[in-house]
């Protein structure tokens, strides 16, 4: 029999709670009327609402279904999730992963930034909730009650530190989870999203589904990032012929039967000399593996465009 009070933060003051690893377990959980708490949900959840909170920092592992705040101010969080949603909120800033595009209604002063968190239980956690870490759309928010005139929402400063924002947690029991925020440990890869490409090439590298895309994914990420080459935006999908039709175009034939193991994972890198980077990494680092890259800087910014619109049209974007 489930308690609810094991699935509740109600009416605290000046604290810090949590949850360990394996106590929330795909549960509903619900936060409300906290003022000045440090709270901590390190586990899977189905969907949680966090309502009339003020000025608390608050981290919540993967969210299967969605997350909702209402009437909070002064927050701020680290957050994945399936959807996420503000009603009449204030001043917020948040780490965010979410597959779906986030909404903002009657909420002003809203900041996001890329989700980066690492502890070593969170890759299992993000699977259990049906989440990948390859779909985060955190910087794509939908504004529900536009202003005329008035942004409600922007972006966090880039170098922003998570620590600064929501620090590690500091009672007895909490302290066991071993957490990193360095930003090269996240679970989540770190993208650019809306932010301003720095550069007018971009490159498009797609991985195949097998049992190491999610590792050469990131390996990928690792080669490019070190090289100076940013990371604009990731995305993991499943594809059909048709689909592969318009995105890979007259190579298509090489990577169709391919599709039939499951989704593919998709990185858009960006700056000067994107596509070379790419395609001689692939070549050192990646012999053997089946990879579609882009072939030149004149039919990149198009592999692009057709695989983030057929993707986008899949995930109903």
């Amino acid at each position: 029999q489930v308690d609810p009070k094991d699935y509740t933060f109600s009416g605290l003051k000046d604290e810090t709670v949590g949850r360990l690893p394996g106590k929330v377990a795909g549960q509903q959980f619900v936060i409300q009327d906290c003022e000045n708490c440090s709270i901590y949900i390190f586990d899977h959840s189905a969907t949680i609402t966090i309502d009339d909170c003020v000025n608390c920092q608050i981290f919540l592992g993967p969210i299967k279904g969605s997350v909702f705040f209402r009437d909070c101010k002064d927050c701020k969080c680290i957050v994945a999730c399936q959807q996420f949603r503000t009603r009449d909120c204030k001043k917020l800033e948040v780490f965010l992963c979410c597959a779906t595009q986030p909404i903002i209604e009657s909420s002003t002063g809203m900041k996001f930034g890329c989700f980066q968190y690492y502890y070593p239980e969170l890759a299992l956690q993000f699977k259990d909730a049906g989440l990948s870490i390859f779909n985060n759309t955190w910087s794509n928010i939908h504004d529900f009650t536009p202003v005329s005139g008035e942004n409600n929402w922007g972006l966090l400063p880039e170098d922003a530190v998570v620590q600064d924002y929501v620090p590690l947690p500091s009672s007895e029991e909490l302290k066991a989870i071993r957490i990193s925020t360095d930003a090269t440990r996240s679970i989540i890869p770190i993208t650019r999203g809306r932010r301003h490409k720095s550069s007018d090439e971009s490159c498009l590298a797609v991985f195949f589904a097998g049992d190491y895309t999610t590792a050469n994914a990131r390996k990928l990420i690792d080669e490019m990032t070190g090289k100076g080459f940013q990371l604009v935006q990731t995305k993991e999908v499943s594809m059909k012929a048709e689909d592969a039709h318009r995105v890979f175009q007259q190579c298509a034939s090489d990577f169709i039967p391919l599709l039939e193991k499951g989704p593919v994972v998709a990185l858009e890198f960006n700056g000067d000399g994107a596509v070379e980077g790419c395609r001689s990494t692939i070549n050192d680092v990646f012999s053997g593996t089946k990879v579609f890259v882009s072939e030149s800087k004149a039919s990149a910014s198009q592999d692009v465009d057709n695989f983030y619109n057929f993707a986008d049209m899949q995930m109903g974007m």
